[in-house]
């Protein structure tokens, strides 16, 4: 369990984040089509898992528009947005503020996903709902960041989850002849 602030009140999530070094928990969550999206579909890519309670909060949806345009040029890289909110107010936030990085996901189905990630709230105003954190995985499903934002009205730090996925970057073969040429 840890403890984190709403509004300077403390409140608390269910666990801990997974530790760096450590696999990714296995977990599925509901795409915006109402198909499944699990962790084995992400095998080989690197993953930025922003996660937070609801789009429907200003703190959240600028978290999601500030890390699709630091991700813009992460092309290897699937920034997925995991909430609560069901699918298709997460389809009509994405489409309707243009964000083409995010990969919008849902827990309706699976709220184990907060137990895995030790982010469910279990008090306060918004238990129930998720609490926000970001976890950076490399192309092999390892944890290489994590950040449980303290306060939960406040916005995470963005430069160190960039940072951590791309100095984790492995570039393909092909990349490393180009950049040699």
């Amino acid at each position: 369990m840890a403890t984190i602030t709403l509004n300077g009140n403390p409140i608390h999530t269910c666990g801990e984040l997974p530790a760096v070094g450590s696999p990714t928990p296995v977990f599925t969550l509901t795409r915006t089509d109402l198909r499944d999206l699990t962790s084995v579909d992400l095998e080989g890519k690197r993953v930025l898992l922003s996660i937070f309670p609801s789009l429907d909060t200003s703190t959240c949806a600028e978290s999601v528009r500030k890390f699709n345009a630091l991700t813009a040029d992460l092309t290897d890289t699937v920034l997925l947005c995991v909430s609560m909110d069901l699918p298709f107010a997460q389809d009509l936030f994405c489409g309707s503020k243009s964000l083409e990085r995010a990969v919008p996901a849902s827990t309706f189905r699976h709220p184990e996903f907060g137990a895995q990630f030790g982010v469910t709230l279990i008090d306060g105003p918004m238990r129930g709902l998720l609490a926000r954190a970001v976890v950076a995985l490399d192309e092999n499903g390892t944890v290489i960041h994590t950040e449980l934002v303290p306060e939960l009205t406040r916005e995470p730090d963005y430069d160190l989850a960039v940072h951590a996925i791309r100095s984790h970057h492995h570039p393909c073969p092909e990349d490393a002849l180009e950049s040699t040429e």
